[in-house]
């Protein structure tokens, strides 16, 4: 079961600065999460959402993960542990379960809250894939095959369609209709075709007509 978690505006402190904390980073900072990144070392990007003022960060080596864990002020919704040492991952999510806010572990799912699958990002796509946690690996592949599908042709329909809505709320009323109008444009070889060549402007005249020429057939 994937369930898609409301992390807007929690606070999510993680430990680790490697490659795998930076992809969990952009999943928190795309959610609208507040985050702090904790490690002794940090990796180009992680850097990078630091100084463009995207995440806080604290360099610091962990020594005893209980004492890290007690001393957190303010106390984290969600600790999300991504370090290479085993041993302080399980520490410190045992001790974060102690203290009563949830806790996510990249190398160990069975003592996680969660899964965290991975996510594809093309434009304003955002297409999650989990293998329940049994290979990462395998979830990063599938990731990437999915980025390659989708084109840019299919942002610019998603644009349309966001840009139709708008426009039928404020026309029809009847919801149905509306849902009509929206898989007729979807569908409309002209549209696509408009679309496939980058002509937005173009396409966006060819569904207002559509959509004025199904008004027309309910009158």
């Amino acid at each position: 079961m994937i369930v898609d978690f409301n992390f807007e505006g929690k606070y999510v402190v993680l430990v680790g600065g490697g490659a795998e904390a930076y992809n969990k980073v952009l999943n928190f900072i795309d959610a609208g999460s507040r985050v702090l990144v904790v490690s002794r070392n940090f990796s180009s990007g992680i850097l990078k959402l630091h100084e463009a003022k995207k995440i806080l960060i604290e360099k610091t080596e962990i020594k005893n993960g209980e004492d890290f864990i007690r001393n957190l002020n303010p106390k984290p919704d969600l600790l999300t542990v991504a370090t290479s040492n085993h041993e302080l991952n399980g520490v410190l999510a045992r001790a974060a379960k102690s203290e009563g806010f949830m806790v996510y572990v990249a190398d160990n799912p069975a003592i996680s809250d969660f899964i965290l699958p991975a996510v594809a990002r093309i434009g304003d796509v955002r297409v999650a894939v989990s293998t329940n946690g049994k290979s990462p690996a395998m979830a990063k592949t599938l990731r990437q095959r999915i980025e390659k599908l989708i084109t840019q042709e299919d942002l610019l329909h998603i644009k349309l369609q966001e840009f139709m809505r708008a426009v039928l709320k404020q026309r029809i009323v009847n919801q149905k209709v509306r849902k009509k109008i929206l898989y007729n444009i979807l569908e409309d070889e002209k549209v696509n075709g408009l679309l496939k060549e980058g002509k937005f402007a173009e396409a966006q005249k060819a569904a207002i007509k559509i959509m004025e020429s199904l008004e027309e057939e309910k009158k």
